[in-house]
């Protein structure tokens, strides 16, 4: 399941990253890097379990918490490159 929302949120800043205006600065193709890397390394850790005799993906409820976990991360150190970036000047000076 964290395979399948990691994907999905990869997909979803992939697609604001591109329709996005490339003078706001947003650092969106950042955060959809940032998916997408992690969209790639639930692929191998998918590979791996079926290797061992697991299924592809794992459909439970630990499996999705850590999923929106690592989707929380994302967008969390997604805002925090805006803070320090600071695009808009909106906090002058107190970095």
């Amino acid at each position: 399941m964290c395979l399948l929302m990691t994907l999905f949120a990869a997909v979803i800043a992939s697609i604001c990253w591109f329709v996005s205006n490339p003078q706001k600065n947003l650092q969106l193709g950042t955060l959809s890097l940032m998916y997408w890397g992690a969209g790639l390394m639930w692929i191998v850790d998918c590979v791996f379990a079926t290797y061992e005799g697991e299924p592809f993906l794992n459909i439970s409820g630990d499996d999705a918490v850590l999923g929106a976990v690592v989707v929380l991360v994302g967008l969390i150190a997604w805002f925090v490159l805006l803070l320090v970036k600071n695009p808009k000047r909106l906090f002058v000076n107190t970095f």
